[in-house]
C-alpha cells in the first residue's frame, strides 16, 4: 500500500469519526452498472474489510469507478449501418437530428453488451494534522473523491495546499542559485517553460542538471515547472507547479522494510503515512510554510 502520486488538500474542518464515516460511505457501495449505465461510482473497502481502514489518526478510504467500455468508432460503425437502413427505407438520407437519434439508438443497444473495466482511487485522511491526500496524477479524479464524500454527507471543508512561495519560484531558486535544504536532493529529471508562452518547454530526462545550460534557459525567460527531487534518500518523486507529487517510489532503504506476509498492508500503510506525514512537512517549510489566506 504505497500511494504512486499525491494531490494534497489542507483540511480546515472534519467531523466523522472512522465509526461514522464507515456508516456513511456504507450507504454508497460500488455497484455494478445496469444495462444502461455508461460508468456508476461508490466505495470499497480498501482491505477487503470495513469502508474505512483505520491506523489512528490515520484513515484510508477507497472509491471505486466502474465504466463500460463503448468507443466512438464502434458507436460510428453501428450509427452508419442504421443510417444506411434508414436511407433505403425511406428513399432519403437522416437529417442532424435524426442522425442524432440514430447514434443514440445505437448506443442504447451496444451499452448493454460491452465490458466494463473498474478502477480504484484512494484517498489518506489524516484529522489530526489536517491533511486529505488522494493517489491520483488527475486533479479531476481527486476532486471526485471529495464530491462523492460530500454526497455521502460527510461533513469536512478542504482545498487545495497551497504555500507562501510558489512551486514554480521555488524549484527554479533551487535549480538555479543552490538553495534547496540538505534534506532533499535535486535528480536527473526537470521541466522549463517560458514565462511568455507555455508552449514553449524543455524537457531534461536523466540528465545532469548542474551545468549552465540550465541557467541560461532561466535567464533566457524561462523558469521551471517540474523537478524530480529524492527526499531523506528514501523517496524519489517529482514536484509539478501545482504542487502535486508524481511518480513517488520508495528506495532501497523503505523497500526492504516491506514484506508478503499478512501484516504486508497492515506495515505497508504504517510505514507509508509516516514517511509521506515526515515528507510533506518538510516540502511544505522548504516552500516556506502554508499560506493561511
Amino acid at each position: 500500500m504505497w500511494f504512486k502520486n499525491l494531490v494534497l488538500y489542507r483540511l480546515s474542518t472534519w467531523k466523522d469519526s472512522a465509526e461514522s464515516l464507515s456508516e456513511r460511505l456504507s450507504h454508497r457501495p460500488l455497484q455494478s452498472c445496469t444495462g444502461s449505465d455508461l460508468q456508476c461510482s461508490g466505495w470499497l473497502p480498501p482491505n477487503d474489510e470495513d469502508f474505512v481502514y483505520t491506523l489512528p489518526p490515520h484513515l484510508l478510504i477507497c472509491l471505486g469507478i466502474e465504466k463500460k467500455l463503448l468507443p466512438a468508432s464502434v458507436i460510428a460503425q453501428q450509427a452508419r449501418h442504421r443510417a444506411e437502413e434508414f436511407e433505403q427505407t425511406r428513399g432519403y438520407k437522416p437529417g442532424r437530428k435524426q442522425m442524432k437519434d440514430i447514434k443514440d439508438e445505437a448506443m442504447d443497444e451496444l451499452l448493454p453488451r460491452a465490458f466494463s473495466v473498474q478502477r480504484k482511487t484512494y484517498a489518506w485522511i489524516d484529522p489530526q494534522n489536517q491533511w486529505l491526500v488522494v493517489d491520483s496524477a488527475n486533479l479531476g479524479r481527486a476532486e471526485e473523491v471529495l464530491e462523492t464524500l460530500r454526497k455521502c454527507g460527510v461533513e469536512f471543508s478542504a482545498a487545495p495546499l497551497c504555500t507562501r512561495l510558489s512551486p514554480v519560484t521555488a524549484m527554479t531558486q533551487w535549480l538555479v542559485e543552490d538553495t534547496l535544504p540538505s534534506v532533499f536532493t535535486i535528480d536527473q529529471d526537470c521541466e522549463l517553460r517560458a514565462r511568455q508562452d507555455e508552449r514553449m518547454k524543455v524537457r531534461y530526462a536523466h540528465h545532469s542538471l548542474e551545468g549552465s545550460e540550465i541557467r541560461q534557459h532561466v535567464q533566457g525567460g524561462k523558469e521551471v515547472s517540474r523537478l524530480a527531487l529524492t527526499w531523506g534518500q528514501k523517496i524519489s518523486f517529482v514536484l509539478d507547479e501545482a504542487l502535486q507529487l508524481r511518480r513517488l517510489s520508495p528506495l532501497d532503504i523503505l523497500s526492504e522494510g516491506s514484506n508478503a506476509s499478512e501484516e504486508a498492508f497492515d506495515n505497508d500503510f504504517a510505514l507509508m503515512t509516516s514517511e509521506f506525514s515526515h515528507l510533506i512537512r518538510d516540502l511544505v517549510e522548504a516552500l516556506d510554510g502554508v499560506d493561511e489566506r
